[in-house]
Parts: C-alpha cells; sequence; structure tokens
C-alpha cells in the first residue's frame, strides 16, 4: 500500500486556529476537508437546523406542491413509487407521512428486485390508472424513466419526479429529463438548489418540508417533521454512502441525536435488534449494525417489510418484523460467505485469473440480492475492478463495482452490445447478458482497461491526514475528533501516522483473522486493533526493530475511564 501525506495550506491551518480558538490539529482537519473560512468551520462544528435550505429553492417544488394540495382538496389518490434499497425505502415512508399529514389518499408501490429490477415499469403505472390513482411520486428513481412517464402522460396521470440520480444527460435541455408535471432532482439542468448531494430520501424529505411548512401552522408542521422524520433522512443519507457535507452534515448529525431516543415502534424495534439500545448511535452504527438489516429485505426478499416494520404502530408486530430482518440478514451474510468461499478456492487454484486489470467472476444460481456485495469485497482485496455475475437459465445476471482511477459505466459502454440491458455510473453498475458472451465481456473488457489502468492505479493508496507523535494523542485529540463526527463518505475519520512504533510483548490473534497488540513510542504505550490482519502475526514476529504505522484514532469505554485505542490500518519497515 502506497502512502500519501495530504497537503494544505499553512496560512488557512493558522488563521483557522487563531479565528477559531482550535487546535492546530483540529484546524488543519477542517482545512484538508474544505473548510477554509472561519464561518464555514462554525457551520460545520455546530451544525443546526436554521442551517438547511428553502425546500423551495429546488426547481419543480412550487409546481409539486401545488399539485398535491390540489390532489387533496379533490380527493384525488396519490401512488408513492419507490425503490428497493434503504434509501427509497425510507424515502417512500418519509413522504408516505408527510402526505398523510396534510391529508392526502396516498397509497405505495415497491418493486420486488427479482421480479421486477430496478426502475420504473410501465405495467405498474397502467394497473394504477385502472386503480383510480391519478397523481404518481417516484421517490428515488425515475429520472430516466422517459418512457413509463411518456405512458403516465398518455393515460391522465400526471407524474412527479423526485430523485437524486444523474439525469440522462447534463446539458440545459428540455429532453435532459423526463417531461413530468414537476421533476425535483438538484442534480437536473437549470436547478438552482445549492446543495448537489442529497440522497434519495433528502429529495422525498424536502417535498415533505414544503408540503408541511406550505399550509396553516407551518411551524408546528415543521416542528412535527424534524421530530419523526429526520431519524429516518439520516438513515437514508448513511445508506446510500452520499457525502456527509453541507446539508447532508446537518441531516446526519441532527438525526444521529434523535436515534438515541426512538419513538416510533419500529424504528426502536430495529435499534433494539441491532443491539443498539440506550447507546449513542453513531453514523458507523447505522452504516454498518442498521443499514444491512433494512437493506438484506430488499435483497433477499421485499423491502415492503421495511416500510411495513415503519408504519405499523403495534410494538408487537414492529418486534416480529425486527427480528425477520435480522433472520434476512443473516441469510444474506451467509449468502454472501457461500459465493466468497466459492471464489477464494478458484483463487487458489487459478491465482492468474485475479490478475487481469478487470476481474470477472462467474457462477451458476448465485444468489442476485448479493452479487453487488461481493464485487465490492473483490475490489477492496485485489484493487481492482471486479464484475461478479449470476448465471441463470442461460441469462448472466451481473453487477459491479469500480476503483476511483477507472469509469466503469464508460468501460460497460464500450463493450455494449454484448448486454441484453445495461447501466449504473462511475463507480458501480448492473448489467444482464447471455451467458454464452460472458467470456467475450471478460476478453473485452480487459483489452479496454488495459491501456487506461497503469500498474500504480492497481495498488491501492492511503491518504494520510497528517503525522503525529504518540505524545500528542491526549483526551483533548479526541475531543476534537468528536466534533469532526459524523464521518462517512467526504468526511472521512481522520488517518494519522506515527514513526519508529515499537512493539511490546506479543500480538494476540482474535477469531483467527484480527490482531490485538501494544504499541510504544517515546514511553507513551497504546493498545492496538488491526480489524482482518491477522496475516501481520508473522511479519511482526520477524522483527525486532520499530516500524512505521497508519492508523485510526478511537476510544474505548470498557473500564471506568475513557481510554484511547489506535485502529491499525497498515505498517511499513516491520
Amino acid at each position: 500500500m502506497r502512502w500519501v501525506l495530504r497537503e494544505v495550506g499553512p496560512a488557512s491551518v493558522g488563521n483557522l486556529s487563531q479565528e477559531l480558538g482550535i487546535s492546530a490539529l483540529l484546524a488543519r482537519l477542517l482545512a484538508l476537508r474544505g473548510v477554509n473560512d472561519a464561518a464555514a468551520a462554525r457551520r460545520f462544528l455546530s451544525p443546526e437546523l436554521a442551517h438547511l435550505h428553502d425546500p423551495f429553492q429546488m426547481l419543480g417544488m412550487e409546481a409539486a406542491v401545488r399539485r398535491i394540495f390540489q390532489a387533496v382538496e379533490r380527493r384525488e389518490k396519490i401512488l408513492i413509487y419507490g425503490d428497493y434499497d434503504v434509501d427509497g425505502a425510507m424515502a417512500v415512508v418519509i413522504l408516505d407521512a408527510a402526505l398523510k399529514l396534510v391529508g392526502a389518499d396516498a397509497r405505495h408501490h415497491i418493486p420486488h428486485r427479482m421480479r421486477e429490477g430496478y426502475g420504473m415499469r410501465a405495467e405498474v403505472v397502467e394497473r394504477a390508472r385502472d386503480e383510480g390513482f391519478s397523481v404518481l411520486i417516484s421517490v428515488d428513481t425515475g429520472i430516466r424513466a422517459f418512457a413509463v412517464v411518456e405512458r403516465a402522460r398518455e393515460l391522465g396521470l400526471d407524474c412527479i419526479i423526485t430523485d437524486h440520480h444523474l439525469p440522462v444527460s447534463e446539458e440545459a435541455a428540455p429532453e435532459s429529463v423526463p417531461q413530468a408535471l414537476a421533476v425535483l432532482n438538484p442534480k437536473q439542468p437549470g436547478c438552482p438548489y445549492p446543495d448537489k448531494n442529497l440522497c434519495g430520501a433528502g429529495v422525498a424529505f424536502k417535498l415533505a418540508q414544503a408540503l408541511l411548512g406550505a399550509g396553516p401552522e407551518s411551524s408546528a408542521r415543521v416542528a412535527r417533521l424534524v421530530r419523526s422524520l429526520l431519524k429516518l433522512v439520516c438513515i437514508g443519507t448513511i445508506a446510500d454512502s452520499v457525502p456527509l457535507t453541507g446539508e447532508n452534515r446537518v441531516i446526519t448529525r441532527l438525526g444521529l441525536e434523535g436515534l438515541r431516543l426512538p419513538v416510533n415502534p419500529g424504528l426502536k424495534a430495529l435499534v433494539q435488534a441491532a443491539g443498539l439500545d440506550g447507546k449513542a448511535i453513531t453514523a458507523w452504527d447505522v452504516g454498518f449494525r442498521l443499514a444491512p438489516r433494512l437493506n438484506a429485505a430488499g435483497r433477499m426478499e421485499s423491502a415492503q417489510d421495511v416500510i411495513d416494520l415503519f408504519t405499523r404502530a403495534d410494538p408487537a408486530q414492529a418486534q416480529e418484523l425486527a427480528q425477520k430482518l435480522n433472520r434476512l440478514n443473516a441469510d444474506r451474510q451467509n449468502a454472501e460467505q457461500a459465493i466468497l468461499a466459492e471464489i477464494e478456492e478458484r483463487v487458489q487454484r487459478q491465482p492468474g485469473e485475479f490478475s487481469d486489470p478487470c476481474l470477472v467472476v462467474e457462477g451458476e444460481g448465485w444468489h442476485r440480492g448479493v452479487i453487488g456485495i461481493v464485487a465490492s469485497r473483490l475490489v477492496d482485496r485485489f484493487h481492482r475492478p471486479a464484475l461478479v455475475i449470476s448465471r441463470e437459465e442461460g441469462i448472466g445476471h451481473g453487477s459491479g463495482r469500480s476503483i476511483e482511477k477507472f469509469h466503469l459505466l464508460e468501460a460497460l459502454t464500450a463493450c455494449g452490445d454484448v448486454f441484453d440491458r445495461f447501466g449504473g455510473h462511475a463507480q458501480a453498475a448492473g448489467f444482464a447478458l447471455p451467458a454464452e458472451r460472458i467470456g467475450e465481456l471478460r476478453r473485452r473488457l480487459n483489452e479496454y482497461a488495459a491501456p487506461r489502468l497503469d500498474p500504480a492505479d492497481l495498488v491501492p493508496e492511503l491518504e494520510l491526514d497528517t503525522e503525529v507523535s504518540f505524545g500528542d494523542l491526549t483526551p483533548e485529540t479526541l475531543s476534537d475528533l468528536e466534533r469532526l463526527a459524523p464521518h462517512g463518505y467526504g468526511n472521512p475519520r481522520p488517518v494519522f501516522c506515527s514513526r519508529g512504533v515499537g512493539l511490546r510483548g506479543r500480538p494476540r490473534l482474535l477469531k483467527e483473522k484480527h490482531l490485538k497488540m501494544q504499541v510504544a513510542q517515546e514511553g507513551r504505550v497504546f493498545d492496538v486493533i488491526a480489524w482482518r490482519k491477522g496475516y501481520w502475526l508473522e511479519r511482526l514476529a520477524k522483527t525486532n526493530l520499530p516500524f512505521d504505522l497508519a492508523f485510526r484514532v478511537a476510544q474505548n469505554s470498557g473500564s471506568l475511564a475513557t481510554r484511547i485505542e489506535l485502529e491499525a490500518l497498515d505498517l511499513s519497515g516491520a
């Protein structure tokens, strides 16, 4: 792994430190995250509800709100068309609650991953018309559903698209988005909304915010919105890996505070099922404990279970659904591990297959709900683009993930004639193709990648925020780092390095894959946990020399006093 020390102008660090009265370390970490002036730093460190933008700054919002209230007055039926991932499910729950608060007759449709796949379908729109719906609102989907929206118009349905995905074209042309009654998407051409990084639940939240603030007694409605919905927006935001900056930072900071004392029976049951009851919930907890349970429903069965969890008032039913999500998540983990074990056997038998610039791995009947996760695991391990394909009845259903230096959608487009269908973006994609053409895809994709990926691109980089000595790591350091939370994409946990670190005693292997040890420098000793770094054991046993350590700082509150603990990421020189 190649270490890269991030650079920042010393003047901006000094100015921030002086103007705000903060440590040079905190000032440097802020500057490295693009926070370069005192006003921006104050907003970053102390986000408030007042920092949320006016929803009516979003293009199309006035038309959407006007049509919804018209539907309320006319007692028209509204259908919410969602998606099966966490972001899409949270968006459905958020908008459904807001619509019912303003008196709308609202129902929803969540597509089934296996039977319907991603995106809007004309047959759902046709069925909605037959069932008497006159307004259709998409959430977390629809920005490329040109044919479906046109079909809805033919049938007399008014469509309101709310989405956050990129439109077909970023050019300011009418044909770049579907011709709906209103399109709410901060990424669409001509939209002046200040924050372009909202997730699908975030865009649905802005519509809810506009609806609840547009009528009489708006202050009470907005307060109710914040109390009941912001926690759900937070879950969708973290789960969808959008940048935790700007408005998303406000949403996640305030949402996480609300998650400590959930009122909704479903949310309360979910928190208990994840073992987080009574704890201060972090963004990591949402991303790795709550979101996987919610995602498991759409991956393994139906995301309708997630909607039911948050909309049923009965605590006993909520507990049953939360336990079902636990079981589905265990099934998801088992399916994922079974595929990874099969792939590991191939790595041992045919290591050359895993040295290609792009990995294309196939298997018979692999669970389609987890192949995207498996592709991510392969990218993490081999640091190169990976496509994972499940063969089923002559069709290859695939999911791909990529590295920063390789635009996956452009690569698939170059091989576009082999697919029955495909779509995605720079880092992730999905596709289907005839199974007999998988070998051709592997060959052509690697022919495309070979001149575009240098060997250096396939070596992972570790970006370091700063170099510190162990003497710099104090309780005040912990306090500074806590002020930077919540962490996630766009605001990663800081990474430090220390030089000339010595090993104290013998490292211990935990669960056959993790490493626990003590390290020392200049008289300071810290406990270290190295997740999935059990293979370091042999390496450390061969040397008594000091080494350099890259790590994150954590706190261990298991004893009477909070202690600093290091999470090792890499070591050099051992």
